[in-house]
């Protein structure tokens, strides 16, 4: 029976990362390969129903301080009161306005956030932006949404709060028109 669950002959079904989440596919006597999202090697059998699904835990970040200095920079650059999201990709800092009721996040052409990395579903997580609040939805995502390190279903959000989607780490800011013009500066001088 082990060796329907480890060694390289896995057996048909699906197979979680121990390290990232990545979920692979196997058929017949496939073998399992390394992971693509990490290059890891330790995978256990994934089911939906299972429990292991909603104990996947969000790792600590290793450098804090330089993405709350990033998030301060980036704090900084907005000129419009409004609610945005920030998160690093590449080394820089992106800002999403967030000026629609509704901000898909996924891997999907049709996401208007997309991250094309293997350990964000397809159709992720939903933020919905309504008279009293913004939200964010988990849409039936495999690795989950995180905020503030809790697997969340949904969750309205507040100012600072993280949301984790995959291996991207979202910071919710909510900037007040006082805030705006307490002295940021415009974003050309970027």
């Amino acid at each position: 029976m082990e060796s329907l669950t480890s060694g390289t002959l896995a057996g048909t079904g699906s197979f979680r990362c121990e390290e990232c989440g990545f979920v692979a596919t196997l058929a017949a006597a496939d073998t399992l390969p390394r992971c693509p999202g990490c290059g890891g090697s330790n995978f256990t059998r994934a089911s939906l129903f299972g429990a292991t699904r909603f104990e996947r835990e969000v790792e600590p970040e290793a450098h804090p301080e330089r993405r709350d200095a990033l998030v301060a920079e980036a704090r900084d650059a907005i000129d419009a009161p409004g609610q945005y999201l920030v998160f690093e990709d590449g080394g820089q800092m992106r800002t999403i306005p967030l000026d629609r009721e509704w901000t898909r996040i996924g891997r999907s052409l049709a996401a208007d956030l997309r991250f094309d990395d293997p350990t964000v579903s397809r159709r992720h997580a939903l933020l919905v932006r309504q008279p009293d609040g913004v939200r964010v939805l988990d849409d039936r995502s495999l690795n989950g949404v995180f905020v503030n390190g809790e697997r969340v279903e949904w969750r309205s959000l507040s100012e600072g709060d993280e949301i984790v989607v995959g291996r991207y780490r979202l910071r919710f800011l909510d900037i007040a028109a006082e805030t705006v013009a307490a002295g940021a500066r415009p974003l050309e001088a970027q």
